[in-house]
């Protein structure tokens, strides 16, 4: 038998000693969300359910597997700063990293700033904040871009992508694009392969040539003008002789 198997060791009692305090120790679990608290008395909070069972030993001896209590309350975490944040559609069943503070976070919470403990507990269950976007394998996210940054959804059909090696932004977006601002600027040339639909009216200038260039027909409904002359079906010319011949400009 080896001598450290002995009761009355005390390196083995020291090891067990140490054993059970680590074990009541929380540094970090991943989670499942239950539940997300968008606003209310608990703003961006999250109820989480830890996916890691525990072994418990029963009086008898026996060891048995149970689940850890469901974590509620717990802030959730969006990337943030200097007045801009990132948020996403937090859903139950989606899988995050909840993280344990060493001290009761409690009072900072509810009031921000610098507080006192409202509670003398450490690295305990109660003091989870949980970090989005840690997955299992089985969930792990298909078609990860090797060369550009993506804003994407899960299936990866809508986009929005920098590449720092082309230096272009690419959206892809099947439902449509809506852009809302009083006024948006494109400092150089703008391409439309599909069709262009304008319901407030269009103004163009140019500092030199032709402010726009149309190649193909072009079908309007209604009354045109150019230099304040109507230019439709009913504008006619004066001093016009019937003839083969063209008028020449009209005044």
């Amino acid at each position: 038998m080896d001598r450290r198997e002995r009761v009355d060791d005390p390196e083995v009692a020291l090891r067990e000693a140490f054993d059970g305090l680590r074990a009541g120790v929380w540094t970090a679990l991943p989670g499942i969300v239950q539940a997300f608290s968008g606003g209310g008395d608990f703003p961006l909070t999250c109820a989480v359910q830890p996916a890691i069972r525990i072994p418990v030993r029963n009086i008898d001896g026996t060891v048995v597997s149970v689940a850890l209590p469901l974590l509620v309350d717990c802030p959730v975490q969006f990337p943030s700063g200097g007045n801009c944040t990132l948020t996403f559609p937090v859903k139950p069943g989606d899988e995050c990293l909840v993280v344990f503070a060493s001290r009761c976070i409690d009072a900072w919470w509810q009031s921000g700033g610098v507080q006192e403990q409202a509670e003398l507990r450490m690295h305990d269950l109660s003091d989870g904040f949980v970090l989005l976007g840690f997955r299992s394998k089985p969930r792990a996210l298909a078609g990860v871009s090797g060369a550009a940054t993506q804003l994407r959804s899960e299936d990866g059909s809508t986009y929005i992508e920098m590449n720092p090696t082309l230096q272009k932004v690419k959206i892809v977006a099947p439902g449509g694009f809506d852009v809302v601002a009083p006024l948006s600027t494109f400092s150089a040339a703008v391409t439309i392969t599909g069709l262009l639909t304008f319901v407030g009216g269009m103004v163009g200038s140019a500092v030199s040539g032709a402010a726009a260039t149309i190649n193909g027909v072009i079908n309007f409904v209604g009354q045109m003008f150019a230099n304040g002359k109507r230019v439709d079906e009913t504008h006619t010319h004066n001093g016009v002789q019937p003839g083969s011949g063209n008028s020449g400009n009209v005044n």
